[in-house]
């Protein structure tokens, strides 16, 4: 475990002590405190007193981005292949 950092996260006021890489650092501090303003947020929105239906939304809200990404990327990659093909065949005209 040479080059590791002990480090403490809190999320949802609980501490978590973690064992990780230096550069996994910087994204899980980010990462905790956009988990805590999504909670804040949820909270501050809906009536809701228990973490776990708090965390839950959250943990959903975070997938749905990620899941969305992914759509987001296969539409991306069609639309760029399809313009592909389409100016391959522009340049295979004008070379015949």
């Amino acid at each position: 475990m040479a080059n590791h950092l002990k480090i403490k996260l809190s999320i949802a006021d609980r501490v978590y002590p973690l064992t990780i890489s230096p550069e996994q650092e910087e994204g899980l501090r980010k990462a905790s405190k956009k988990i805590d303003e999504m909670i804040k947020r949820f909270e501050k929105s809906y009536a809701v007193r228990d973490k776990q239906d708090v965390l839950a939304m959250c943990a959903l809200q975070f997938a749905t981005q990620v899941e969305q990404r992914k759509i987001d990327t296969i539409e991306d990659k069609q639309h760029i292949e399809e313009k592909l093909k389409a100016m391959n065949q522009l340049l295979q005209e004008q070379l015949s």
